[in-house]
């Protein structure tokens, strides 16, 4: 097993991902995000993108070669 960080992954993975992150994080904590950033006259989009990113950072990638 080889076990790699979202930093060792190629341009395509990472993108997709990122859109599977944004996907889960809208999903889980979207209505606290939107609420946050109108309180705080934040872009949506970009904290959904920095909580998304923040989030691949969990992820342990395991492949099987």
């Amino acid at each position: 097993m080889v076990y790699l960080n979202y930093n060792n992954l190629d341009n395509d993975t990472q993108n997709r991902l990122l859109s599977m992150s944004k996907r889960d994080i809208e999903r889980r904590f979207g209505m606290q995000l939107r609420n946050y950033a109108r309180e705080h006259y934040v872009n949506y989009e970009t904290l959904l993108e920095e909580e998304a990113i923040r989030n691949l950072y969990n992820y342990k990638y395991v492949f099987n070669i």
